[in-house]
């Protein structure tokens, strides 16, 4: 039987989120160590563990079926690949930062300024689109010290919370771009890999829905039962259980996690009591 090809990263913070989302979908991979091809053994998945930015470049050759990659790294290589589901995890964002102590009023700024990147063609086409002239410097690697050495100006740089901008005596003014990990996949796949793509598809889904959802259990009397139907904003009705205390019941529901704390007190204004609310593992819709 034919495997789905997946490159993942090698090593670094996407490379475990990406592992963690396999575990989460049932697909057990053995102890890899040190090795760079591995397959999993309960489901047709073989998997090559690559730098990230190969990854697009193994996709589009069709080296590999699919690639786990920052959208960021997508969208500066501009490969012929597809982006068939965002991940959720590995947010960041492409921003602009300059030293701390200049002040800041708009993007005319950057005018006539250097600005020192590892993602020269986003933030070429960024400023293109802003009528902004730069001059943009290609750097791999530790792109905050390049205005204290005097490389360049500014910098357009990965963020995730700022703290390395501040510890480099720079500050974020602007946002390029916001990303996050994408599942990409080469063009014109086979049939029965398309076939396998869209059951690996279906289950990474499924972790997804449960991530976003969280299942709620509340008490509540009889008489405000219709009140907290109309609160809850769960997938559909609800379910009502009688409990053994007479004119109360238990109200179960499904709500998204950031809706959950929106609608708490007004639950509780309604009576409902004995609130839980529980991670669901698996969610199919």
């Amino acid at each position: 039987m034919n495997k789905l090809k997946i490159a993942i990263q090698k090593t670094g913070r996407l490379s475990e989120k990406s592992l963690e989302l396999l575990k989460e979908c049932g697909i057990k991979i053995p102890d890899f160590k040190s090795k760079l091809k591995n397959s999993a053994t309960n489901f047709p998945l073989e998997i090559l563990f690559l730098r990230d930015d190969d990854i697009p470049k193994y996709v589009e050759q069709g080296i590999v079926d699919i690639g786990i990659i920052g959208e960021n790294e997508v969208l500066e290589q501009g490969k012929n690949v597809e982006v068939v589901r965002k991940l959720g995890f590995a947010n960041c964002r492409l921003s602009l930062a300059i030293p701390k102590e200049q002040d800041y009023s708009d993007l005319s700024f950057f005018n006539q300024k250097k600005i020192a990147t590892s993602y020269p063609n986003i933030v070429k086409n960024y400023f293109e689109k802003n009528n902004i002239e730069a001059e943009i410097v290609e750097i791999s690697g530790s792109v905050e010290i390049a205005p204290s050495i005097g490389l360049a100006d500014t910098i357009a740089d990965l963020v995730s919370s700022g703290s390395t901008l501040l510890h480099n005596g720079l500050k974020e003014v602007e946002q390029v771009l916001k990303s996050e990990a994408v599942l990409i996949s080469s063009q014109n796949l086979p049939e029965d890999i398309s076939v396998i793509l869209e059951s690996f598809l279906f289950r990474i889904q499924a972790v997804i829905n449960s991530r976003e959802n969280k299942y709620i259990l509340l008490n509540a009397p009889n008489d405000a039962i219709d009140r907290i139907i109309e609160i809850l904003p769960g997938m559909k009705s609800p379910t009502v259980l009688p409990l053994a205390a007479s004119g109360w019941s238990s109200i179960h529901s499904v709500v998204r996690e950031n809706e959950f704390w929106k609608i708490i007190d007004e639950l509780k204004k309604c009576g409902a009591e004995g609130i839980l609310v529980i991670p669901i593992e698996k969610m199919v819709l």
